[in-house]
């Protein structure tokens, strides 16, 4: 009984918030990612070698769809499916064991970004010889411009502003210590204090980061300007009143059933139905149309919360 509740005193810490978990991230994901942390504690394995098996298994999934038959495609998708399991597991184990590192970070990000593309590269390629529904003509380099589309224009830009918006919705609601929110200033501040020297790693990550966090600032003016008001009159996020945060709730609350739309899970489930069902074409043309729907969406709506909260507060 003690493992028992203490497991999910554990899987209950790893939750940031009600308001940003995915229904099945809580049930099925999060407690098998803790499960390998568990055993992973146990054995000694460090996180990142968790985070290296997870972009290998990945690219192993992208690969698997790249065939026509259903027997490796379920291979995919079993592979995808550990991937993120390791993905939840090896945060979950860095945060148990205390061994978070910049190369971790590095990793973490990268790992996503790996899986993906293995798998539009492995659709792209599976589409070039095949005939365009409905007519004689081949996919050839217009499954490549396709998925370049669908992965470089539509899933990046999607993905990043879903998770600044959930960091956003955990910063007025929990405050500093329970969301991650960073912004381009700073970052770019540690990466001009880094010494050229001996700290190559350091130096490109913070580089890096800091134009992701400014590609994300671009993108929310509204926003800025709100934040930039609210940090001024409130330095310590633990002095904003209540009351503005609850406004501010109750207008992101919905807007979350997008953000966690345009992450993993979504994506993930339309890869599996449609290379399964041999219509791999499918899922690009759906992260064109109807995810950048919701994204603008999401967008426009964010925007106009943070421009109504500005008039209310500032």
């Amino acid at each position: 009984m003690t493992e028992k509740r203490n497991f999910k005193q554990l899987l209950h810490a790893s939750f940031k918030s009600e308001d940003t978990e995915e229904w099945l991230d809580v049930h099925f994901t999060r407690p098998i990612g803790l499960a390998i942390a568990l055993l992973c504690e146990r054995l000694r394995i460090h996180p990142n070698a968790i985070t290296v098996a997870s972009i290998f298994l990945g690219v192993g999934a992208g690969s698997m769809f790249y065939f026509t038959d259903p027997w490796h495609n379920l291979a995919g998708v079993a592979l995808l499916m550990l991937a993120n399991f390791c993905d939840s597991a090896d945060g979950q184990l860095a945060r148990l064991t205390g061994q978070k590192t910049l190369i971790g970070r590095m990793l973490d990000g990268f790992s996503g970004d790996v899986w993906f593309f293995a798998v539009y590269l492995a659709i792209a390629l599976r589409l070039w010889p095949q005939e365009m529904p409905f007519t004689s003509v081949h996919w050839g380099a217009v499954a490549v411009a396709l998925c370049a589309v669908a992965g470089f224009l539509c899933h990046s830009p999607q993905s990043s502003l879903a998770d600044y918006y959930r960091q956003i919705h955990l910063y007025f609601l929990l405050g500093r210590k329970g969301s991650e929110l960073d912004d381009s200033a700073s970052q770019r501040a540690i990466y001009d204090a880094l010494p050229r020297r001996g700290a190559f790693w350091a130096r490109k990550f913070y580089y890096n980061y800091a134009n992701y966090c400014r590609s994300q600032e671009r993108r929310t003016p509204a926003f800025q300007a709100f934040y930039k008001c609210v940090r001024a009159k409130y330095p310590d996020a633990a002095d904003m009143p209540q009351q503005l945060r609850a406004d501010f709730r109750r207008g992101s609350l919905p807007l979350m059933k997008y953000a966690n739309l345009l992450t993993f899970n979504s994506r993930a489930m339309l890869i599996y139905a449609t290379c399964l069902l041999d219509v791999p074409y499918v899922y690009p043309l759906v992260e064109i149309v109807v995810f950048t729907a919701m994204y603008r969406t999401m967008r426009s709506r964010h925007e106009a919360l943070c421009q109504g909260l500005s008039r209310k507060y500032c």
